[in-house]
Order: C-alpha cells, then sequence, then structure tokens
C-alpha cells in the first residue's frame, strides 16, 4: 500500500514540476525579469512609420470662396534672425502644403504656361484682416505696407493659399527705408526654387522642406546657390 501511495505521489509531483516549467518558459515572452512588460522590438530598416512629424502638414487647398482663418493668440509668436533676416516662429507658422499639387501633376498646376497661383490667391478682403491679426500674433509694430503677407511655402511650391499654419507677416530685411514697400529677399529664392523644381533638377518636396527648414539656406541645401 506504502509504495502504490509512494509511486502515486511521484507522478503528481513530476506533472506539477512539469506544469510549472512550462508555465515559466511560456510567460518569459511577455514579462521581463522586472515583473514590466519588456519594450517593443525597434522597427526594422526600411520599415515604414516614424519621421511622420517631420512631414508638412496639408491643408485645404484652393477652394471657391476663402474665409478669414483665425491666427495665433497675439503675442505668442516670436521672430527668428538669420545673418539679419526675419523667420518665422516654428511653432506658429510650420508651413501647409495644397493637396491639389503633386509632383504628377507639375504640369498642369503650378509649371503650367500662363500661371497658376492667380488663379488660387485669396481676396484681399480676406487676407487683410488675417494680415492685421497676424501682425498681432507676432507682435509687428512696423508699418503694415513695408510687410508682406507671406505664404511660407509659396504658392508657386505648392503651398496652401489660406491655412494660417502657412501665412506670416514678413518683416522688410534689414536696411529697408521705411515707407518703401515689400522688398523681401525670400521672394527671388522662391523662384528660383520654382524654376528648379519645374526644369526637374530638385522634386517638389526636397523645395518645399527646404524653404520649411531655413528659406536662407534652401538654395545652398539644394545645390542651386
Amino acid at each position: 500500500m506504502r509504495s502504490t501511495l509512494r509511486a502515486v505521489s511521484s507522478v503528481v509531483l513530476a506533472g506539477l514540476l512539469l506544469a510549472a516549467c512550462s508555465s515559466a518558459t511560456t510567460g518569459s515572452s511577455a514579462v521581463s525579469p522586472s515583473g514590466k512588460p519588456p519594450a517593443p522590438a525597434p522597427p526594422a530598416s526600411g520599415a515604414q512609420g516614424g519621421g511622420s512629424a517631420q512631414e508638412i502638414a496639408v491643408g485645404a487647398g484652393p477652394q471657391t470662396t476663402y474665409t478669414v482663418q483665425k491666427q495665433p493668440p497675439a503675442g505668442s509668436c516670436h521672430y527668428r534672425t538669420e545673418k539679419g533676416e526675419p523667420l518665422e516662429d516654428l511653432a506658429c507658422t510650420p508651413g501647409a502644403i495644397s493637396p491639389a499639387v503633386t509632383q504628377g501633376n507639375l504640369k498642369s498646376t503650378i509649371c503650367r504656361k500662363g500661371g497658376y497661383t492667380s488663379g488660387i490667391r485669396p481676396p484681399a478682403s480676406v487676407t487683410g484682416k488675417e494680415k492685421a491679426l497676424n501682425a498681432a500674433s507676432y507682435g509687428y509694430k512696423g508699418p503694415m505696407g513695408d510687410a508682406e503677407f507671406d505664404h511660407l511655402i509659396s504658392l508657386q511650391l505648392g503651398g496652401d493659399p489660406n491655412d494660417a499654419r502657412n501665412l506670416w507677416v514678413e518683416p522688410p530685411d534689414p536696411g529697408h527705408k521705411s515707407g518703401a514697400g515689400v522688398n523681401n529677399a525670400k521672394d527671388p529664392v522662391e523662384t528660383k526654387l520654382h524654376t528648379a523644381v519645374c526644369a526637374g533638377k530638385v522634386s517638389l518636396t526636397a523645395a518645399q522642406k527646404a524653404i520649411v527648414t531655413d528659406w536662407t539656406t534652401a538654395l545652398s541645401t539644394l545645390g542651386l546657390s
């Protein structure tokens, strides 16, 4: 009888030990030694994902009727400078592109003969009000006639026409005579980038990202200076 009980006990004990080992093995992949779930493995090289913060926002694109867009709160935006040239506040004016302009339709949009931007530009009745509000956002105190209500990504580079993220009151260049009107060094940069994009020298996306990063270095960054 005792030998029988000992045999049964040995079998039960072996079963319990086997179950415990199996449980520990299956649980090891879900729980780390600290008792916390392990950190997810990093994505494999070339996998999509991440980097979305570097992508430029997409606006609403050209509209049949434009309305005045809400601007950042007064005093919340701050100019930066690079070699004396004014730069936008990255938080207030990160840029926005138009979904109507793509690399595949350049010939029928920004590169088409006869022009493109005049047909999609918001009217002064809208941009005039936005400009006054944006000047308050940036704390601009100079003559309004000397400041350009600028598309960070210009319309000729596929920038969104009326997205508040793509518009800012750009002060005049250093040494500008007060009352002499708008005269910004950024404008010729935009024209050169547009020419390069339409000539196939640089991609639309590369030009957009270069001017958003720093318009004063956009040409040199793309090897166009």
